[in-house]
């Protein structure tokens, strides 16, 4: 049997792949423990910086697994399968190290809602977001209904859950959904482009950085602030930020270590 996740390092660099194109890629229990295996392996690999996820074939990942999900039966059942996706989805979404998703098809339902738990998104102009759980007598039950309401306007939002239309690459940059989009065939090296400069960069400032984003999220302004506090108060006092202030008075190539 094939794997159903793929896990590659390159270097500084993982490349996960969601790998069931006969589903469209879609996520079954299986699926979903084969990811969270692989995303620990990327987040536990010191030498690993920055991780792309990706899927195989026609699909980012073309929402959950229909027939599984109509196979269950009974209230344990679908609290099992939804307590897996949302703990793997939010290891995703909370991961000290930055995560690029390279959505090169159908991104729907779980596909969109992966999407959400990711820092930087690229796809391709053939790439697909929607949530259509709606059609199906559902609703995004895997973080999307919080998280869209989150990063896109609340109209918009609703108007994408109430209707479970598909959007194109254009119309999800422009709603902010993703960062930009490009031809399908340079999909794979727009991400990979952006991965070296961001593991360039300081690991300990961006597990910081990115723990003051994600608490600060969830916090009133006045304790988001004083939680940036102490989290610059960590930083300053890190042997990177003394480098990163000496290579600039050096003009030189800082060389951050994570310490």
């Amino acid at each position: 049997m094939s794997q159903r996740v793929l896990l590659e390092r390159e270097k500084e660099i993982a490349v996960i792949t969601i790998n069931r194109p006969e589903t469209m890629n879609a996520l079954d229990m299986a699926t979903l423990a084969e990811l969270d295996d692989a995303f620990g392996q990327s987040a536990a690999d010191a030498e690993i910086r920055v991780t792309i996820i990706t899927g195989t074939g026609k699909a980012f990942v073309a929402g959950g697994d229909i027939a599984d999900l109509n196979s269950r039966r009974g209230l344990p059942h679908y609290l099992e399968l939804a307590e897996q996706l949302h703990r793997v989805f939010r290891k995703i979404e909370l991961s000290e190290k930055p995560t690029i998703a390279a959505v090169n098809g159908f991104a729907l339902g779980g596909g969109t809602e992966l999407v959400l738990c990711t820092d930087i998104r690229v796809a391709a102009r053939s790439a697909r977001f929607g949530l259509p759980e709606i059609n199906l007598g559902l609703f995004p039950g895997a973080g999307g209904s919080q998280r869209l309401l989150r990063q896109v306007s609340p109209c918009k939002a609703k108007e994408l859950m109430f209707t479970g239309d598909r959007i194109p690459a254009d119309a999800a940059e422009r709603l902010g959904l993703i960062h930009r989009f490009v031809e399908d065939h340079l999909l794979i090296d727009e991400a990979r482009s952006l991965a070296p400069d961001l593991a360039q960069k300081s690991p300990l400032v961006l597990k910081l950085l990115k723990r003051a984003l994600n608490d600060g999220a969830e916090m009133p302004l006045s304790a988001a602030l004083r939680h940036e506090q102490a989290m610059i108060a960590l930083v300053l006092d890190s042997a990177d930020a003394h480098e990163g202030c000496s290579a600039f008075l050096e003009k030189r190539q800082a060389r951050f270590t994570g310490v």
